[in-house]
């Protein structure tokens, strides 16, 4: 059963009212927060602050950094998102924070941002596609010439088509599925001509389905555990930013201690208020630490070396 607040008097289905002005959200962090949970409960929807790379997501910082760029449609069709994503400095752990951020804003603040952002009013609104936004197909078709010759024993013949669906959308391009007879097949589709994606090994041709693999996801998980797993691994450099960012934090939790959810923005805002002498104090830190972490990996890789030799020497001859 849906709260009455949201029933109009024919019974519909409505939006809430705003409790206050999208001036008053953006400034105010506990009056978003406020709004927000109020907005959930009355709209019968569940509410949950997110967590990425342990963190909890600034669902403040999103919705202002959104709306500041004209709302989740304009940052879909202008993609904007991986721009949105870069101020939230997520770790190098952390992938895909552009599809993320996307799906989080969609369940969350999408219709939040209809009420105290375009002030919309009525029966609410139905979220568009990707696909609509973009103006891109939602249905891909790949033809084979008809001199090209498949493996594909299920597909028809030459000159055959072959019909795809888009299962999701990021910076580069596309996650798809493609029917080639009776067997489907899931691979990426990129934008070869979009420079400002990372090229991969091999460019595929126009339309071309490229099979997804994990294998370097694969290789970096492993390198990670072997250093998990090894005390005597070096501890990994941090940059100026992260010196700065653990001086300020530690400062801000013995003032703020209830506050938590906002030290990452208040430390960026400091950050960028720095002046370059004082930005520099922290990077020459960072270098420090820099050299002393390939030092130490020097040191490490001598050792295993040593190690394995010495190994090598004790075995008995056969």
């Amino acid at each position: 059963m849906l709260p009455a607040a949201v029933r109009g008097k024919d019974g519909s289905f409505r939006y809430p009212a705003a409790l206050a002005p999208h001036d008053a959200v953006v400034r105010d962090p506990a009056v978003f927060l406020d709004t927000l949970r109020r907005f959930h409960f009355l709209m019968g929807t569940k509410f949950m602050i997110p967590v990425i790379g342990r963190k909890e997501l600034d669902l403040h910082v999103l919705y202002v950094e959104v709306t500041s760029r004209g709302g989740y449609e304009k940052v879909v069709a202008d993609k904007k998102w991986r721009e949105v994503g870069n101020v939230f400095r997520f770790g190098p752990t952390t992938t895909s924070a552009s599809f993320v951020l996307k799906k989080h804003y969609m369940s969350l603040l999408f219709h939040y941002e209809q009420v105290y952002f375009f002030k919309q009013q009525g029966p609410p609104r139905t979220p568009p596609s990707v696909s609509e936004l973009s103006h891109e197909p939602k249905m891909l078709f790949k033809d084979s010439p008809s001199d090209t010759k498949t493996d594909c024993p299920n597909c028809v013949g030459p000159g055959f088509s072959a019909v795809g669906v888009i299962d999701g959308k990021f910076e580069c391009g596309y996650l798809v599925s493609v029917k080639l007879g009776s067997e489907i097949l899931k691979g990426v589709l990129f934008h070869p001509v979009d420079r400002s994606c990372p090229t991969p090994s091999v460019v595929p041709q126009s339309n071309a389905l490229v099979p997804y693999s994990r294998k370097t996801r694969h290789g970096r998980m492993k390198r990670w555990s072997r250093r998990r797993g090894d005390p005597n691994y070096p501890k990994p450099n941090r940059s100026g930013y992260n010196f700065f960012f653990a001086e300020k934090h530690y400062k801000l939790k013995s003032l703020y201690p209830n506050r938590e959810r906002e030290f990452t923005k208040m430390i960026g805002e400091s950050w960028n208020k720095l002046s370059p002498e004082e930005r520099m104090v922290y990077q020459k830190i960072g270098l420090k630490d820099k050299e002393r972490y390939k030092r130490e990996l020097q040191e490490y890789k001598e050792k295993l070396m040593l190690g394995k030799s010495s190994e090598a020497g004790m075995k008995p001859n056969c």
